[in-house]
């Protein structure tokens, strides 16, 4: 099968008239699902690639030709914005023609652990681990080989150490420690010898900090005299590596904000997800270890474009892989949460209900008693019944359950309802994310 050349011609038209700046463009099918997204430095130079008479896309992408019906795209302030949406919306959609960013790797973070007497500065793909628990995160950034040259550069002027060694400053025993190798080639003041004050590199810390969320301007204008000193006395070499160095601090401006939600899944996380679940399992009155939680939300905009989704987490932690998206199909004019709710439920644990799988440990809905009664029902016209099925209200966070009449109160910091709340929270954020996808689509398309 061959798309006819007058449907690639239209899109190929729609192509070039496309705003000429960075963004996401998202090919899809007659049905609207989406087949492949891309980042683009041009919208228009980009997307018209793939429909010109000439175009080779290769063994994987070329049959993706005879599918496509329609294209959306997304603006991006810059090819960093680009890069980071087009991470983001590969592992929310899961397009069919992507073979790559679905295997969960995520963009690199700077931390910096500011609690600590002697504050270190280290490079993570695990911002919320419990070792960097109330730093300060950068990030995430585009360029992890930029990251850590930038980072060796500002060592040079800053020295700050990289260590993971436990730098307390009572610890009497600094006084006979040897330092590594950064402290005689002046990289780190050595703050694990006791060679300088808590005071003093307190304050290389905070210029530090500074200048990575400056513009990094009086640094980047002294490597540039420098660079063309070089380059005018002939040491075409030294200028070179000074030029590969401006790039790479130019590069920490493309990044995003941690609080911006591009990688939520090493974001925004519970610091102890086994407690969680221990606590969980107590406050429900559970014989058996929770393992795997699933849970259920339903998003919508006046009653259009109503999802619904479906998050996985085991050991307390996501399993994007079972995460689900569903678009509401048998509820007239879309904007009735319970039947909604009904819907999501007897389609996904159809299988589980016929003995043809297992249920998860804990099923979660986003809602209160009546949002979890709406779940019931669904479940009442099923062979099999899950285990424990719950909903978490917002506001009161209040829990309630299948077997209980009345709802479960805990206190805020109870590490069981932490765990629902990051749950709730993500199957939410999973929703909202794809209804403002489809949101923006349909501007984009009026």
């Amino acid at each position: 099968m061959t798309a006819p050349r007058e449907k690639l011609d239209q899109l190929l038209a729609k192509a070039h008239a496309l705003p000429a700046v960075p963004g996401v463009y998202l090919m899809k099918d007659p049905a609207g699902v989406v087949l492949y997204i891309g980042k683009a430095l041009s919208l228009p130079d980009r997307v018209s690639s793939y429909f010109v008479p000439s175009a080779e896309l290769g063994p994987m992408k070329q049959p993706m030709l005879d599918l496509v019906d329609d294209f959306d795209f997304i603006e991006c302030e810059g090819e960093w914005e680009a890069l980071l949406t087009e991470n983001r919306l590969i592992k929310d959609i899961h397009p069919k023609f992507n073979a790559r960013l679905t295997d969960g790797k995520s963009f690199p973070y700077l931390v910096v652990t500011t609690r600590d007497d002697f504050p270190g500065v280290f490079i993570t793909r695990e911002p919320m681990a419990p070792q960097f628990k109330g730093a300060k995160v950068l990030g995430p950034f585009t360029s992890v080989y930029a990251l850590r040259e930038s980072i060796q550069l500002a060592q040079r002027v800053f020295k700050f150490r990289t260590c993971h060694l436990d730098i307390r400053e009572d610890d009497d025993q600094r006084r006979h420690f040897r330092p590594c190798l950064l402290y005689p080639i002046k990289q780190c003041t050595a703050p694990c010898g006791e060679k300088i004050s808590k005071e003093a590199y307190r304050d290389d810390i905070n210029r530090f900090v500074r200048f990575l969320e400056s513009k990094r301007s009086v640094m980047l204008r002294e490597m540039r005299s420098q660079m063309q000193a070089e380059s005018d006395a002939h040491e075409f070499e030294r200028a070179a590596v000074l030029r590969d160095q401006i790039k790479a601090l130019e590069k920490l401006d493309e990044r995003g904000k941690a609080n911006q939600g591009w990688q939520p899944e090493v974001e925004s996380f519970v610091q102890d997800p086994r407690k969680g679940l221990e606590s969980l399992a107590r406050t429900l009155g559970l014989a058996e270890p929770v393992r795997c939680i699933e849970a259920i939300d339903i998003a919508h905009l006046q009653g259009d474009e109503t999802v619904g989704s479906k998050v996985c987490f085991v050991d307390g932690r996501p399993f994007k892989n079972e995460y689900r998206r569903y678009k509401i199909k048998t509820v007239p004019g879309g904007n009735d949460d319970y039947a909604s709710i009904r819907e999501v439920v007897s389609r996904r644990y159809r299988e589980a209900g016929e003995g043809h799988e297992l249920y998860p440990d804990v099923i979660l809905i986003d809602g209160g008693l009546g949002q979890l009664h709406a779940a019931l029902e669904a479940f009442g016209q099923l062979h099999i019944k899950p285990p424990m099925v719950i909903s978490l209200a917002k506001k009161e966070e209040l829990i309630y359950t299948q077997a209980e009449g009345d709802p479960i109160r805990l206190g805020r910091e109870n590490p069981g309802l932490r765990l629902c709340q990051a749950i709730r929270d993500e199957a939410h954020r999973f929703a909202q994310h794809y209804h403002h996808i489809l949101r923006r689509k349909k501007t984009v398309g009026d």
